[in-house]
């Protein structure tokens, strides 16, 4: 069976692949199949945000699409960034120039706890869906340690390891992460819908 990962992202398409590869699903990326739709993600929820673009993406290709939307909910900030992370502090800034506007915004802060959540999306074309999320709890540090991963990794400490995600392995990330729960749950919805709809096996 062939998917269709709704992002350009080839850290998430490898993600996807190592953990579908057991149920016998091919995931390839929408330019793979010459496929360039630019879904705007007006959801209030991360939720909403992945169904959007998996929806979009799912009656592009005709075939199953999956999506997530991810981001970091900082509780001294009242859950910012959250749906706004990608896009913290407007369209021009990259992954550093956040990262240090959310510590700047942090300054004086009593409580730097802070969680990252992922919702995970199938949209079928026979109008199914699947939906799996994931958290990871941790803290923001006082400033950016390590150079893996990416987006918000370096200023997000898992206090239990006493390193920032992007001080940690692929494997050990992946082991915690909120991506990495949202992906095992997902999995295992999938495993069981295929089970219960042989029928799509083509």
């Amino acid at each position: 069976m062939k998917f269709v990962l709704a992002s350009h992202n080839k850290g998430k398409l490898a993600e996807m692949q190592a953990v579908l590869a057991d149920l016998g699903i091919e995931v390839v990326m929408p330019a793979d199949l010459g496929i360039y739709v630019d879904v705007e993600e007006t959801g209030e929820t991360f939720a909403e945000n992945a169904a959007l673009k998996a929806n979009a993406i799912m009656e592009a290709s005709g075939l199953p699409a999956i999506a997530d939307d991810s981001g970091l909910c900082v509780n001294w900030l009242g859950g910012a960034p959250g749906v706004y992370s990608a896009r913290y502090g407007g369209e021009g800034l990259d992954d550093v120039a956040r990262y240090r506007l959310l510590l700047q915004n942090l300054r004086g802060a009593t409580d730097r706890s802070a969680y990252f959540h992922t919702a995970i999306v199938c949209a079928f074309p026979n109008g199914d869906m699947l939906t799996a999320e994931g958290d990871c709890h941790g803290a923001i540090a006082f400033a950016p340690m390590g150079d893996g991963g990416f987006g918000y990794d370096p200023v997000f400490l898992v206090p239990s390891l006493r390193r920032t995600f992007a001080q940690l392995t692929a494997e050990e990330k992946n082991a915690i992460s909120h991506r990495g729960n949202a992906l095992r749950k997902f999995a295992a919805e999938l495993k069981e819908y295929l089970a219960n709809n042989e029928h799509l096996e083509k």
